[in-house]
């Protein structure tokens, strides 16, 4: 954040000094990386509380609502960006100074080293939020990229492309807005309870059945909460076990589920029996015939 935070003011500042409305515009976006930061900070901090008894499932859903709100953020700064950028297109003023380009070299070669700490260990730790905010490091890059190329056009000729600066003000702008609905589409989709990949799907699968005496999976669901996963599985035993050799098949796999998937906060295993097609609603009982007594 502290590093977003001096990048961001610097830009700002640079950009109204040398009147450059893309270095500015980049400067609006890198603050609003520092208020992304800040909130992905506090949902990590409150999604890591243990389950209570009002929670048992834990606190996971406050990081990724966390990232829902950083993509709102980034995509309210981008439509600012652009009608902004916009709004200087037809505007009469001298080219860009020179030194405008230094912030935003320095921005590029430190977001790079930044999203690629950040996407590694959201994807260690399976944070949303973190990733979220990793690729909106990506976006600095890419915008500043634009602001960059933006920026060297009007300097290079001011004449023929004084406007160059402000549109690449406004195509800063619309990747904002891009990476913004992109990540509240993600994090959307988990607040849904979607389904993980299958890749996922049957790594569980698999840990699963390597139970002995677990014959088969005929259900399986899953569903992320934070940094991890809740599981549902129904598991099909022997129907000749009794119920105690039943359950203590279901609790191994649910232990070793766990173990050796540490992605997996829980998982909750129904047992049937195994080749018996099971029928539901049950067919109502016919009612026992009467015999008429003469």
């Amino acid at each position: 954040m502290l590093v977003s935070g001096c990048l961001a003011a610097a830009k700002i500042i640079i950009g109204l000094m040398a009147n450059s409305t893309s270095v500015f515009a980049d400067g609006i976006e890198s603050a609003a990386d520092v208020v992304a930061s800040g909130i992905v900070l506090f949902g990590i901090t409150l999604a890591a509380k243990p389950p209570d008894e009002n929670h048992p499932y834990g606190h996971g859903r406050f990081e990724t609502l966390t990232g829902l709100g950083v993509g709102m953020i980034l995509a309210v700064m981008g439509a600012a960006i652009s009608f902004r950028s916009l709004m200087k297109v037809d505007e009469v003023r001298p080219a860009p100074a020179l030194y405008a380009i230094w912030p935003l070299l320095v921005s590029i070669a430190t977001k790079t080293i930044l999203s690629a700490v950040k996407s590694h260990y959201g994807r260690k730790i399976h944070s949303e939020a973190l990733r979220a905010d990793a690729a909106n490091d990506s976006v600095d890059i890419l915008s500043g990229s634009v602001a960059l190329v933006a920026l060297g056009m009007t300097l290079y000729d001011p004449s023929r492309f004084l406007a160059a600066d402000h549109y690449g003000g406004f195509l800063v702008g619309l990747i904002v807005i891009f990476l913004g609905l992109r990540v509240v589409r993600d994090t959307s989709m988990q607040l849904m309870d979607t389904m993980p990949d299958e890749e996922t799907m049957r790594r569980i699968r698999e840990v699963a059945q390597s139970v002995p005496g677990a014959l088969a999976i005929e259900k399986c669901f899953a569903r992320k909460t934070g940094f991890q996963y809740h599981v549902d599985l129904h598991l099909e035993v022997a129907p000749e076990l009794s119920v105690r050799e039943s359950h203590e098949i279901a609790t191994e796999v649910r232990v070793r589920i766990k173990e050796q998937l540490d992605w997996v906060a829980d998982v909750l295993v129904h047992v049937e029996p195994y080749g018996v097609e099971t029928v539901w609603p049950p067919a109502p009982a016919s009612p026992p015939s009467q015999k008429t007594a003469r």
